[in-house]
């Protein structure tokens, strides 16, 4: 039965509704007939209109066609479909009324009233009693999702209404958090405490949970969510209102608070003003062009007009978007844009970049940053770092370029892993080869972290409070220096535009920010609120994690105390002491041995050697990969 009925097209089956309506026709007449008391006893039977009831069926079909009735699916059979049924009932009344007036036999009037009400009924009957004989033939040759629907308000009950006409889901109960409601029936349902999901879940055979509260916070359903997950229970939401027209932006994810809101204090905005000839008409290359700041880099330098922006990359899609981004602007403005794919420890193709473009400044932010991943990869992060770093210096000063800016760290002083050990390695290259190479002006701008760059903590925190928490935090005592990728980048460019050879600039990033504050001021800034001991209805936790391998509780900014002020109040310029030239050439080239053999431990050792306030981690100590 089920395979006939699913081989039915569209048009047979409005042929069988039509014909069930018009089979209704003389049935509804036989039984007016029949109930209506009549002065002729004669006129009880259907013989006495069969002269007449041909027309009437003729006239109901093309009645019931005109108004679209027999195209009515029986699922869609509601409100507009009945008053549909309604004047086809009322109009096959009235043309067996005008037929028995002009041809016989004379009926009471009200004999036709009543034959056009049990008509109605009859087919709207009959249309009931299909769609329920096509449902059950329907669950029984097709598995059904036997669901709960946790959330038994206005949205619940009209979600189980809904689904009750469902082929393939059958709704069976509601769980529900309001006391008041649990032990009622709605719809026809039992209404359960959510601590009752696991027992009814095993005695009524439930493998999913609709979630029918859109009005509940988005943390709020993820927890459900990751309980009903523990019981093994698959579970959707059911979609706001917002979200069904394309509004979710708009009401509750607009976008995210900018990071800037959480530095503690106003960003500074640092107008290049005669800065801004250090640049303008130069051929600038912007190492590291793809990322956070060197992207950030390359939209400054832009504002300066220089002639030609060398766009130097590593990573194909980040090379792509930041030169889509930056072509039109470049391109109104009169500016070659050239982008290059390819990796700064290449000496080939950096020597023929440098000098086919006559490259005159060069922004050096290329660098593996991230301390956990470099930490866990020690060798392709020094290799990186360090190498990249004395590749590109050295070919700068064999190129005659006027200025390189190596764009460090603050992890770079005393570090505690290997990506400042590696970022302090490369400025001890810049400061040596600023001692020995005059014509090239190399000096180097330390600064702490920049909000909302790629891998950043706000990012970061933002992206957990979506999924509903926690929120990680390493130690509730880790502070950290912060600043905006804009204003550090202000600051890099004056810094770059005063710079005589061999200064390590230190840039002004205010008092530390401790980073619980932080993580509490950006849940609080989604208008949640912080889950903890004293507010443990909260909509997100923080989780404490530790400190991961090589971070410290507070970085530094100087390995000295004694800073020199600059002509910018935001810019100071630090005394360090250097390593000479055979010392730094005793260092690379073990390094490079380390690094050529795969040994671990043996880099470690020569950071340990060369780099001051660099302590080595005991859990890697020793540790040796080939």
């Amino acid at each position: 039965m089920f395979n006939l009925i699913s081989a039915l097209s569209r048009r047979q089956k409005s042929y069988v509704f039509l014909a069930a309506d018009l089979a209704l026709l003389p049935l509804a007449l036989l039984f007016t007939l029949e109930v209506q008391p009549l002065p002729d006893p004669a006129l009880a039977t259907l013989g006495a209109l069969l002269p007449v009831l041909p027309y009437v069926l003729a006239a109901a079909a093309v009645l019931s066609l005109w108004l679209g009735l027999p195209h009515v699916q029986l699922n869609a059979y509601e409100r507009h479909a009945a008053a549909q049924s309604a004047l086809l009932a009322g109009g096959s009344a009235l043309m067996l009324a005008l037929l028995a007036a002009a041809f016989g036999p004379a009926l009471p009037p009200g004999t036709h009233v009543v034959f056009a009400i049990c008509y109605f009924l009859f087919m709207v009957v009959a249309r009931a009693a299909m769609l329920q004989m096509v449902l059950a033939i329907y669950r029984r040759a097709q598995p059904r999702c036997r669901v709960l629907i946790y959330g038994a308000g206005n949205t619940g009950t009209q979600l189980a209404q809904a689904l009750k006409a469902h082929d393939g889901i059958d709704p069976v109960a509601f769980a529900d958090d309001n006391s008041s409601l649990q032990g009622l029936t709605l719809v026809g349902l039992p209404v359960f405490a959510p601590a009752r999901i696991a027992e009814v879940m095993q005695t009524r055979k439930i493998s999913r949970v609709l979630l029918a509260m859109p009005s509940q916070s988005p943390p709020r359903q993820a927890q459900i969510t990751r309980r009903l997950q523990k019981l093994g229970l698959e579970v959707q939401a059911l979609p706001s209102f917002a979200q069904l027209i394309g509004e979710e932006a708009l009401v509750d994810k607009l976008t995210p608070v900018a990071p800037q809101a959480f530095l503690g204090r106003a960003a500074r905005d640092v107008p290049l003003k005669e800065a801004a000839g250090a640049y303008q008409g130069k051929t600038v290359l912007v190492s590291g062009a793809g990322g956070s700041i060197g992207s950030e880099l390359c939209r400054q330098v832009l504002a300066c007009r220089p002639a030609r922006l060398v766009l130097f990359e590593l990573s194909e899609l980040a090379l792509y978007n930041v030169h889509q981004e930056l072509g039109p602007q470049a391109g109104d403005a009169g500016i070659e844009l050239v982008p290059v794919l390819g990796s700064v420890t290449d000496p080939r193709q950096v020597r023929m970049v440098l000098n086919q473009h006559g490259v005159q400044v060069v922004l050096h932010a290329a660098a593996y940053k991230h301390v956990p991943l470099v930490e866990a990869n020690p060798l392709p992060g020094l290799a990186n770092n360090v190498f990249g770093t004395q590749t590109l210096a050295r070919a700068a000063a064999r190129a005659g370029v006027e200025r390189f800016i190596l764009i460090s760290s603050d992890k770079a002083v005393n570090p505690a892993n290997v990506m400042g050990a590696s970022k302090r390695m490369a400025e001890l290259i810049v400061q040596d080869l600023a001692t020995r190479h005059t014509q090239t002006v190399f000096t180097m701008v330390r600064f702490g972290n920049v909000l909302g760059s790629s891998g950043s903590v706000v990012p970061l925190f933002q992206e957990q409070i979506s999924r509903g928490g926690p929120v990680t935090v390493t130690d509730p005592n880790v502070r950290r220096f912060f600043m905006t990728i804009s204003e550090a980048v202000q600051l890099v460019l004056q810094a770059g535009d005063m710079a005589q050879g061999g200064e390590v600039f230190v840039l002004d990033m205010g008092e530390p920010v401790p980073i619980l504050q932080l993580a509490r001021q950006v849940i609080e800034s989604t208008g949640r609120t912080v889950r903890d001991d004293d507010h443990p209805d909260g909509d997100i936790a923080i989780e404490i994690i530790g400190l991961r391998p090589g971070e410290k509780m507070e970085e530094e900014l100087t390995l000295t105390e004694e800073l020199v002020r600059t002509r910018h109040q935001k810019i100071f310029c630090a005394r360090e002491t250097v390593l000479s030239e055979i010392e730094v050439a005793g260092f690379l080239r073990s390094l490079r041995q380390a690094v050529a053999a795969g040994d671990e431990a043996a880099a470690r050792q020569v950071i340990q050697r060369w780099v001051e306030g660099y302590c080595q981690p005991p859990e890697n100590a020793g540790r040796r990969t080939s």
